[in-house]
């Protein structure tokens, strides 16, 4: 017990350092009001879990329930403004496929070099997409989310940047976003850059500030080396379970992910950003039947670059939970989330993408002393 203790307030005592080492360095992006700089919990495409995502409705809940933090994914329309979507074909997210006078807009394009088929938001006007209405993505898994079908509009990133600032108020309390650039060579491609009015629409609402609650991310590496000069507040740099960056891919560049993970790489990363989003098997392997191994040292290695170190994604059902932590059989019961988030967070991360920050909120609240002391 004793030891564990000890761990845990080294675990902070680290999350301290970082947060103290990105404040100083560009921007903090971690002005939110929890106590002891603890993990910063981000609402992964709001409340993915309760709501369908990437709605004001998912957002506006995730802020309610606690987060610090709201995600939203940003691609473009034909008319270049940035909208919340997990991807730019959106047949998965929306109701697309019962609007008839939409049915010759479906096609085939090659993102990031595989084949996709569907409805793109880049072929439609703001104004057309308005008239479409979010759907839960997986209703197989989260059947309960579809009694929203129908009932909230794709948002804006003006939109939620507006929801932030009346739930701040509201909450009285600094609600962050956390917006990431999908596909941004894609999109670059054919002439509907994301990065402008990412940069034109936090000028705007005078968040391209030090010490503004934003951190913007990317799985790519090239939009956020050109961001960090554009800039002031921290970059993330995602990093997928396998696999390479689709700009290195694009060019030539054999380097992968692994690459990006080695001292070397990230001393590299810590020149433009400061932080690493990392897919959380990066941090806690699994076996091929699912049980978790021993951790990597992917912790104490990005902070030993001056990284943060915030990993995606939690979610409470039984199949994306190691198998030691599942409850039953049934892969869409809920299992121990509390279990896996309260070893990240001894581990020492400094914030966690979730589906349901609730449980994030509350794991982090029973694993932390300073936050037991302050609830």
């Amino acid at each position: 017990m004793i030891t564990r203790t000890v761990g845990v307030l080294l675990a902070i005592l680290a999350s301290l350092t970082l947060m103290t080492a990105a404040s100083a360095s560009s921007a903090p992006g971690t002005t939110t009001d929890h106590p002891s700089a603890a993990p910063v919990v981000i609402g992964h495409r709001g409340a993915a879990g309760y709501r369908p995502e990437h709605t004001l409705a998912s957002y506006e809940l995730a802020a309610r329930l606690g987060a610090d933090f709201i995600e939203p994914d940003l691609v473009s329309t034909e008319d270049g403004v940035l909208v919340a979507r997990h991807e730019p074909e959106i047949s998965q997210t929306t109701d697309v496929a019962q609007h008839p006078e939409f049915t010759g807009r479906k096609t085939t394009k090659v993102i990031d070099g595989q084949p996709v088929t569907g409805w793109f938001t880049e072929d439609f006007t703001l104004a057309e997409l308005k008239t479409l209405r979010a759907v839960e993505r997986i209703p197989a898994i989260r059947p309960r989310n579809t009694l929203y079908n129908g009932r909230y509009e794709i948002p804006t990133f003006g939109e939620v940047i507006a929801l932030r600032q009346r739930l701040s108020k509201e909450l009285g309390r600094e609600v962050g976003i956390y917006p990431e650039t999908k596909h941004p060579s894609y999109f670059r491609s054919i002439g509907l850059p994301l990065e402008p009015p990412l940069v034109e629409a936090l000028n705007r609402a005078g968040l391209n500030r030090p010490g503004a609650p934003v951190f913007v991310q990317s799985f790519e590496v090239a939009n956020l080396q050109a961001l960090h000069s554009q800039l002031r507040v921290p970059l993330i740099q995602l990093i997928d379970s396998t696999g390479a960056p689709a700009d290195f891919v694009a060019v030539g560049d054999t380097r992968t992910y692994d690459d990006l993970l080695t001292p070397a790489g990230l001393a590299a990363i810590a020149d433009y950003a400061a932080g690493i989003g990392p897919a959380k098997d990066r941090i806690v392997p699994r076996d091929a039947a699912g049980f978790s191994q021993q951790p990597t040292s992917l912790v104490p290695d990005a902070h030993a670059a001056g990284l943060l170190v915030h990993p995606f994604t939690f979610r409470n059902e039984n199949q994306f939970l190691p198998a030691e932590a599942r409850s039953s059989a049934d892969p869409n019961a809920y299992g121990d989330a509390f279990a896996e988030y309260q070893q990240y967070y001894g581990l020492g991360v400094d914030g966690v993408f979730s589906d349901m920050p609730d449980t994030a909120v509350a794991a982090r609240t029973e694993s932390l002393p300073a936050q037991r002391g302050a609830a």
